[in-house]
């Protein structure tokens, strides 16, 4: 039996996995979470074998989370679901220890093979996943990625510094470097131009 927490902010698809998936394969849904911050304390709550997480969700999003439950537990082996497969966001994923990447399209058959898979060590990328990931054209590093992620979501650029723990000069060092990158005149265009050539 392989225990899973569901997290996803569309309560259709998330009530449409918990009730389907333990019928496809021998799982046990703990608990459902509806954005990334109850994604994280459920995980922590019931340490399930698997936590399936979607990658976009309003406050903290599926990273956001990922990296939190890293921090407490190190060992929690992680399903992200992906509509969009940014290659900078499976590159962060990857650093993250994402063991596996599944589109939000796949089957709830799928799903459970996958999940099975996890629990039994191993990874597994969508071949259309991972195709999307290999395109990548990204001029940006990854901390002016997460500079603009945040810039994105209309932080000043001292909560920016906040949030990611830098000082204001070296954010606005990054915002910068992002703007003359992407030929933009402001950080706002920066991220806008980044999100449109799906770089975040």
């Amino acid at each position: 039996m392989t225990t899973v927490v569901l997290a996803d902010d569309e309560a259709l698809l998330r009530k449409a996995l918990a009730a389907l998936l333990p019928l496809e394969g021998d799982i046990t849904v703990l608990a459902e979470a509806h954005d990334g911050a109850s994604a994280v304390s459920a995980t922590l709550r019931h340490r399930p074998d698997v936590l399936v997480i979607d990658l976009e969700m309003p406050g903290v999003d599926g990273l956001g989370a990922v990296a939190e439950i890293r921090r407490e537990r190190p060992d929690q082996v992680i399903l992200l679901l992906t509509r969009h497969a940014r290659p900078g966001v499976l590159r962060k994923a990857l650093k993250l220890g994402v063991q596996g990447f599944v589109s939000k399209s796949a089957e709830p058959a799928h799903i459970t093979t996958v999940i099975a898979t996890l629990h039994q060590g191993k990874r597994w990328i969508d071949p259309d996943v991972s195709a999307l990931a290999v395109v990548d054209d990204c001029p940006l590093t990854d901390r002016e990625i997460d500079v603009l992620r945040v810039t994105g979501e209309g932080y000043s650029v001292a909560d920016i510094a906040t949030r990611l723990s830098l000082a204001q000069g070296t954010v606005r060092n990054y915002l910068s470097n992002a703007m003359q990158k992407t030929q933009t005149r402001t950080r706002h265009e920066a991220a806008r131009y980044a999100r449109e050539h799906d770089w975040l």
